[in-house]
């Protein structure tokens, strides 16, 4: 981040700068582990932890400025610049970081490929001119400041990932980050629990949109998704230039995909939408669609060898089990080419509400039509969505995932076979039967 004195901290977070500690600030830190004499600690509140128990100690250790919430014993009162809340003065930070920043800022959401996607577009703006991106997928309260607070101030873009559960999230988020091009991959009834309708949340998504440049920003949207219309209405009303990405608004280029599927396709359409929009040579980005490949977690393909010989190809698509994407991915194997048999291994679906059993007997009627040789549930949510299958199509139930890497790798797994694993990943946690795999099969 770019150098801050902490009179100017004072100023920015409406704290009294009289009796603070002068000192400048070269990086923030909400680890007490990742402290130096020039860090500015912040003291955030988790579910599981209150980091103002550590604020005495990373004093003590050298770092000179602490924000928190209430004075800390045994510390001096300069040294802690007190907030009323600690979470939002990180946001307050962030902004101001982002204020200073003179490159542009390419903001993203979306109901799934965010992060995929993100990456993407800062693979291809990297072809062109230095480019910054949020770190994995910290888009949330913490992860956004955190970003913003990161940015590498002598690049060109910078590319911000948001993320949301409810209503005025990305409002917030997209009011730190001040995006000149706002970006929606996708709506999806991804934490519809969370509203009180599917509608809600193109809505919220839409809330990206607030944070552009009045009558100057351009907002990037997916013609093909769930109500496109109220988010181009929405933009709108910004007075931003609306692009599109989608089946009808392809680039006038060719390019290859190193993953088969139609999620791939959308999320280079949308990259080179993103180059569109800056000016930028599309057929040059075009041309280096082919060299990015899917992250981990979220379809990487990895070979890996069997105990008794032999090799299968697991596709690591763990990270989430939202819906929309979880066909996607059923459609991805299906089409997929495969020397030996077609196996899905598949754990519940969160954050539903009261769509959870329709979507659940929806993903298993998808199944039912496929030529996917063998389908493996996980959860007891899954029981419907096997319940939808025919009887000619082997399948397997699971209660949780314990056992289910062992059972694949000793039972079900022959010389060529694919499998995908997918599924809510804090939920159904097949991301560590994908990590018990990787482990043997290496």
């Amino acid at each position: 981040m770019q150098r801050i004195n902490s009179y100017k901290l004072a100023e920015i977070l409406g704290c009294d700068a009289k009796n603070i500690v002068n000192i400048d600030i070269d990086d923030i830190s909400t680890d007490s582990r990742k402290i130096t004499s020039t860090s500015l600690f912040i003291a955030l509140k988790g579910e599981r932890f209150d980091a103002h128990d550590f604020v005495a100690d990373v004093i003590t250790r050298g770092c000179p400025l602490a924000v928190v919430d209430h004075l800390i014993d045994g510390i001096l009162p300069q040294q802690q610049l007190v907030v009323e809340d600690t979470l939002k003065a990180y946001g307050k930070i962030g902004a101001y970081n982002r204020s200073l920043y003179k490159g542009t800022v390419i903001g993203l959401t979306g109901s799934a490929g965010k992060t995929t996607t993100k990456e993407e577009i800062a693979f291809l703006l990297r072809q062109f001119a230095p480019t910054y991106a949020t770190g994995g997928n910290h888009n949330n309260f913490i992860g956004v400041p955190q970003s913003l607070c990161e940015m590498d101030m002598s690049s060109r873009y910078a590319v911000i990932e948001m993320g949301m559960s409810a209503k005025g999230e990305i409002s917030y988020l997209t009011n730190l980050v001040k995006p000149d091009i706002a970006v929606i991959t996708n709506v999806y009834p991804m934490h519809i629990e969370f509203f009180e309708n599917f509608e809600g949340i193109a809505h919220a998504k839409a809330e990206i949109f607030e944070g552009l440049p009045l009558n100057k920003g351009t907002a990037i949207i997916n013609a093909d998704t769930n109500f496109a219309d109220i988010l181009e209405q929405t933009a709108l009303t910004r007075g931003a230039e609306i692009r599109k990405f989608g089946k009808n608004y392809q680039p006038n280029v060719s390019f290859e995909t190193q993953e088969q599927g139609e999620q791939y396709l959308y999320n280079a359409w949308c990259a080179l939408k993103v180059v569109e929009a800056l000016g930028l040579d599309v057929a040059k980005a075009a041309a280096h669609i082919k060299d990015f490949g899917a992250l981990d977690g979220r379809g990487k393909q990895h070979v890996l060898k069997l105990p008794h010989g032999g090799t299968y190809t697991l596709i690591d698509d763990s990270y989430s089990g939202q819906p929309e994407a979880m066909k996607l991915a059923i459609k991805s194997l299906a089409s997929s080419p495969c020397k030996g048999r077609k196996i899905a291994v598949l754990g519940k679906m969160a954050e539903l509400g009261d769509t959870s059993l329709a979507q659940h007997i929806e993903v298993g009627k998808l199944l039912a039509r496929t030529n996917i040789d063998i389908v493996v549930g996980v959860c007891p949510e899954m029981k419907d969505m096997l319940a939808q299958l025919p009887a000619d199509k082997t399948q397997y139930y699971f209660e949780n995932k314990d056992a289910v890497a062992q059972f694949l790798l000793n039972n079900i797994l022959q010389n060529g076979d694919k499998v995908l694993i997918k599924g809510a990943r804090y939920s159904s946690k097949l991301y560590q039967v994908t990590d018990e795999l990787l482990k043997l099969g290496e």
